[in-house]
């Protein structure tokens, strides 16, 4: 299971669900979901978002395995 801090971050930043989406070039709707954690980023999203954040990667995204 991944799990991120997609929110706590954006919030962080002051940014809305719709700031972060133009920014990182996709729909508010993927931002929302990522967020929920119902949709897992691409790998190549995934580094974007760590980019803007400016932080690891594992920093954001956490994988647990699931038992």
């Amino acid at each position: 299971m991944i799990t991120n801090k997609v929110q706590e971050y954006r919030k962080e930043f002051g940014l809305i669900q719709e700031e972060l989406a133009r920014a990182l070039n996709v729909t508010r709707q993927t931002i929302v979901a990522i967020e929920n954690n119902k949709f897992n980023p691409s790998l190549e999203l995934a580094f974007k978002i760590s980019k803007f954040f400016n932080q690891p990667i594992e920093e954001i995204f956490t994988y647990t395995k699931e038992e």
